[in-house]
């Protein structure tokens, strides 16, 4: 802020301070930001960098820039320089299925907090079952499971006394401190709510949500007793949703709210396009039981409407429901040109950027794989970021171990460091004697954006900033960064920029 001597003894008259006072505390802390249309206006130079979409993209494997000088009136102290990059996130890589090898159905999983992790799915027969066929269960322990536990016949499987109890037909949970060893803790569901969807946790409770009937209306069973092979109390119906589709995701907002997100089947052909839709639901709850309201679609990708419709058939709604489905058979409105489609969602946010996975069925449904959204608001639209793998996906995801986890039906998962791309290189110069030319820089320094668990919430992830500290520069009238570029992925990914701050006292 730029004081004239009037404007600064017209303050001191106002406030009653002495204009040496004043003065600091009009140059209390700045940010220079760059970002979006800055980009243009504060680059002095650039190497193999193209400023698009407000972001600046390496068009090469290496890329610099260079900003131009900031000035100030008074010296001023320089504190930090903080990068934020581009929030698509393709930096995903393939892995060996996820979790335990005979969890069955599409997969549900909640972090409980750090070496505590959890899946969900059907008992199943598994893969990397040991031939012998009179296996004998033994005693063994695991560090971490202060509980008995047994030997089963799957390879870094083992069953907890929960886990010893009578199978329902639902779902099953196991638990992991290192998501390689998994301990079987049970069902935590009954076979009529088979078609669980998502998962949420909190103050000490899981929140299990299924389709009744398949593809319909969001339930909830609440379990405070992961361990005990039971399932909790079914609470029924969370969300009388007027549409078909469901498949929901569930998430909370910092603020504890319940947020679902569902599909839509009413712009298409569900049973021509993998069940599901361009067009998803919104709707928010303070305790996730009742009481959702509907927002604004998160997802809306409909083409355009023709003014007919037409009809496809359910399979399940009146075999699992009769008594609340009396036809198999919808009508939805038809679109033209053909749609693509997406579902089965699930959700998760890093320092309140929020991302939808999903199904991605695109228009010709010839090659289904798992895709997602970003927004920076779970409020706000999401838009479409990318998509990996093949086959329907039915994907879960979860912060572990310091890294994120894709986990799908299909044989391959996938793992990411998350979305920061690899390599950025940084460094801040300073004019100490204001001739508009810098007299130090720091040293040149790699940094690094990393994450970290939020407390008490299972889906919400800290972001911690890449950041360079300036408490070493001397305090100055200018000052100038520059950034150094690398891609070094073999994946999609890049380092692009979406901002840049540089915080000043």
């Amino acid at each position: 802020m730029k004081m004239t001597p009037f404007f600064t003894t017209w303050l001191c008259l106002l406030s009653g301070l002495s204009v040496g006072l004043l003065q600091s505390y009009c140059l209390a802390s700045e940010t220079w930001t760059i970002d979006g249309q800055h980009w243009s206006s504060d680059i002095e130079s650039s190497q193999n960098i193209a400023l698009e979409d407000g972001t600046a993209k390496p068009t090469e494997t290496t890329a610099s820039l260079k900003s131009k000088l900031k000035t100030f009136d008074q010296k001023r102290s320089a504190k930090s320089l903080v990068v934020r990059q581009s929030d698509e996130w393709l930096n995903w890589e393939p892995i060996e299925n996820l979790g335990p090898s005979n969890l069955g159905d599409a997969p549900v999983m909640l972090c409980l907090g750090p070496n505590n992790y959890w899946m969900f799915g059907r008992y199943g027969g598994g893969k990397g079952k040991q031939k012998n066929k009179a296996f004998q269960p033994e005693s063994v322990k695991l560090d971490g499971f202060d509980m008995p536990l047994q030997t089963t016949r799957f390879a870094n499987q083992y069953d907890a006394p929960g886990g010893l109890q009578k199978r329902l037909g639902g779902y099953h949970a196991w638990q992991s401190t290192d998501m390689k060893h998994w301990v079987h803790h049970g069902p935590i569901t009954e076979s009529f709510a088979k078609w669980m969807t998502t998962a949420e946790y909190a103050d000490g409770k899981a929140y299990f949500y299924y389709d009744f009937p398949n593809d319909q209306d969001p339930h909830v069973y609440v379990d405070e007793n992961l361990f005990d092979g039971k399932p909790g109390i079914n609470r029924g119906m969370a969300y009388d949703d007027p549409s078909h589709g469901s498949d929901c995701a569930i998430i909370r907002d910092l603020d504890g709210k319940f947020h679902l997100i569902l599909e839509d089947w009413s712009p298409i052909n569900a049973q021509t396009h993998a069940w599901d839709s361009p067009l998803a639901v919104h709707a928010v709850s303070p305790d996730g039981l009742q009481d959702f309201k509907v927002m604004p679609p998160p997802v809306d990708e409909r083409t355009t409407e023709t003014g007919e419709t037409g009809t496809y058939k359910h399979p399940h709604w009146v075999k699992e429901n009769p008594e609340r489905f009396k036809t198999n058979v919808a009508e939805f409105e038809i679109h033209e040109p053909e749609q693509n489609a997406y579902g089965d969602w699930a959700g998760i946010s890093i320092g309140g950027q929020y991302y939808l996975f999903c199904d991605f069925d695109p228009a010709d449904s010839k090659s289904m794989s798992a895709g997602w959204f970003t927004s920076e608001g779970i409020d706000q639209p999401f838009t479409w970021c990318g998509n990996i793998g093949k086959g329907h996906p039915d994907p879960d995801v979860m912060f572990a171990e310091g890294r994120f986890y894709l986990a799908t039906q299909q044989p391959l998962d996938f793992v990411s460091d998350g979305p920061w791309v690899e390599s950025v290189q940084v460094r801040m110069g300073v004019d100490v004697d204001n001739d508009q030319s810098i007299d130090e820089w720091t040293a040149w320094t790699e940094i690094h954006e990393t994450y970290d668990y939020v407390p008490g919430f299972s889906k919400q992830v800290q972001r911690i900033p890449a950041e360079l500290g300036l408490a070493s520069l001397p305090p100055g009238y200018g000052f100038q960064f520059e950034v150094k570029l690398e891609d070094t992925t073999e994946n999609a990914s890049q380092p692009n920029l979406k901002k840049i701050e540089v915080t000043f006292d």
